[in-house]
């Protein structure tokens, strides 16, 4: 897909990072359109709450959409208390089979402090290695940056504060506004 097909794709770097019995999700708060930065302090890291079950979620790709996804997987949520992957997998499921659902041009990065998951559109429900779980245009900056500090002395919020100061400094589309949120199994 070409950026002109789809410009909101290259506009963020979202890390999760799980070490130390803590799982923290940061994301970066630069918004691009194409080439050209529309906003520079977003918050694409949010916290659900479904029924007092804390969920981070970060999210890339367009906003609308990950606001689409991300009220569908608290729905899903509610209907499976404290079963993230479970939820997970029926988003996964829906996002992939229903026609409008198909449509929707977005990625996102889901704990519960436990389960670090990705979801995709394309049905994929990820459970990564090494603890980090990387998405948008700087992902793989950030999850190169987080594996090789994964064996430091920082905690979880340090190794992904520093993964993603890497990631902004090497991907035009990441900048160092973060949103970082921590939880706990």
């Amino acid at each position: 897909m070409s950026d002109t097909d789809f410009p909101g794709w290259h506009g963020t770097t979202i890390i999760g990072v799980r070490k130390g019995g803590k799982v923290v999700v940061a994301g970066d708060g630069q918004v691009s359109l194409g080439q050209t930065v529309i906003k520079g302090t977003a918050r694409k890291v949010r916290r659900l709450s479904p029924g007092g079950y804390d969920v981070v979620c970060g999210f890339a790709g367009s906003t609308a959409d990950a606001f689409t996804l991300l009220e569908r997987l608290e729905a899903k949520l509610e209907a499976t208390p404290g079963q993230l992957q479970r939820a997970s997998v029926e988003l996964a499921k829906d996002w992939r089979t229903d026609k409008y659902l198909q449509k929707l041009e977005a990625m996102l990065i889901v704990t519960d402090g436990t389960d670090l998951l990705i979801i995709t559109g394309a049905g994929d429900v990820l459970e990564p290695e090494h603890g980090i779980a990387a998405i948008g245009s700087g992902g793989n900056f950030a999850l190169a940056a987080a594996r090789g500090m994964m064996d430091s002395e920082k905690d979880a919020e340090e190794v992904a504060r520093s993964a993603m100061a890497i990631a902004a400094d090497i991907c035009v589309y990441t900048n160092g506004n973060l949103t970082v949120e921590t939880i706990s199994p």
